[in-house]
């Protein structure tokens, strides 16, 4: 008698334990700043310098003493020179004369404050401040973007454009990374042909391929194509071995569960990889399996697009990311009302694809296309998936869920 089948874990638990079992890659290489954009941070950067260095302007104005403005608030200031961002004034401006001042401009030794020019009435090479100013007002403090010792970037940070611009401040041209993760996506089944062949009876064309590669490909990963698999227990092994010799990760649509012609189990023991689980509790997503060979992965996700889908944006997307030596850290979730009806039996998760229908507080989650783990238009024009607990026994209206936003939705 077979063994009976072990219970589904729910996926918050996979992701961690998972998390805790998997080495980084630790192998890094240095690339310029123009190429960094999407990879890992392999160092924390210390600025070395105050940045901005000196005070500053914070506007276009006069600086002045405010002592001076606060005895006699109708003085007539005489405008003693110019300062402009990169054309320091090198003189010293007295309590009774104002520096002409332009935003970013460095502060010469006097003042203390800018008057706004809209808040000023200036008279050939005189100037008269209209509004009452304090020591500081408008102008930016040595350090203020960033101070000497601060750090840029934490080591497992993938880098954005706004740590591009970091750096650069900062004086970096370059940065090491790690190296980028090799994955190798390929499809299984005898129904499966490759888009654009024509499917012969009861075949499809395949969409899981495609769809995970553009999911996953990123500046820190490398996409190896690895094709379409027949439904035979020694070609999938064959393909998994192939795939281990040349991949960091592999990943596999269709054939997860444990049917007569699911191989992907057995397959995963035929290559020496350990099965850290094969049931994920979660709806779509269910028949799943990870391995683990050594420090390679693999990961069998179910043969419906949605489900593949799904369990690659809330599991293998995170994992990733850590494997490639990014901080592990929490899944973006919003606390948004729903505004529909859905039954449920307790026992396992759901993630239903969503739009965010109304304007500010009054927004809701809308359940989007037609049901189902095979609906691909159900992904289509979605904001993105929202949450339904494990111990849930059903979503009635004004409820308050998880909603997991697409990030090409967003800003």
């Amino acid at each position: 008698m077979a063994a009976p089948a072990p219970d589904p874990i729910p996926i918050d638990i996979a992701r961690d334990q998972l998390v805790a079992a998997i080495t980084p890659v630790n192998d890094t290489e240095r690339v310029s700043l123009a190429a960094a954009r999407g990879r890992i941070a392999a160092e924390t950067v210390l600025s070395q310098i105050d940045l901005p260095a000196t005070y500053n302007a914070a506007v276009d104005g006069y600086g002045i003493h405010a002592a001076s403005l606060l005895t006699a608030p109708d003085r007539r200031f005489r405008i003693a020179g110019i300062a402009r961002a990169g054309h320091p004034f090198t003189g010293l401006i007295g309590p009774d004369e104002a520096i002409e001042i332009y935003t970013g401009g460095v502060m010469p030794a006097g003042p203390d404050c800018v008057a706004m020019h809209e808040d000023c009435t200036r008279t050939g090479d005189h100037v008269t401040i209209n509004k009452p100013l304090v020591a500081g007002n408008n102008m930016r403090p040595p350090g203020e973007n960033l101070a000497s010792g601060e750090a840029v970037i934490v080591k497992g940070q993938k880098i954005t454009a706004s740590l591009i611009g970091q750096l650069a401040a900062s004086g970096r041209a370059d940065i090491a990374v790690y190296r980028r993760l090799k994955l190798a996506i390929m499809s299984t089944g005898d129904e499966v042909v490759d888009p654009g062949c024509q499917p012969g009876p009861g075949q499809i064309s395949d969409a899981n391929r495609p769809m995970l590669t553009a999911m996953l490909a990123d500046s820190h990963t490398e996409i190896i194509d690895a094709g379409i698999v027949p439904d035979r227990r020694d070609r999938l092994v064959e393909a998994y071995r192939g795939a281990l010799a040349v991949a960091d990760v592999v990943i596999s649509a269709g054939g997860a569960s444990d049917g007569i012609e699911d191989h992907t189990q057995h397959a995963m023991q035929a290559v020496g990889a350990d099965c850290a689980f094969w049931r994920l509790a979660m709806k779509p997503g269910r028949p799943m399996a990870v391995g683990q060979a050594g420090e390679k992965l693999i990961f069998c996700l179910p043969g419906n697009p949605v489900a593949a889908f799904v369990c690659t944006r809330l599991l293998i997307q995170p994992l990733l990311l850590v494997l490639g030596g990014g901080a592990a850290g929490p899944l973006l979730k919003l606390a948004v009302k729903a505004g529909f009806s859905h039954k449920k039996k307790p026992g396992r998760a759901e993630y239903l694809r969503v739009v965010l229908s109304g304007e500010g507080a009054e927004q809701v989650l809308l359940i989007h296309g037609r049901k189902g783990a095979g609906v691909i238009s159900s992904l289509t024009g979605a904001d993105g998936l929202v949450e339904i607990p494990l111990d849930n026994a059903g979503v009635e209206p004004g409820m308050v869920l998880n909603f997991l936003p697409f990030h090409e939705r967003g800003l």
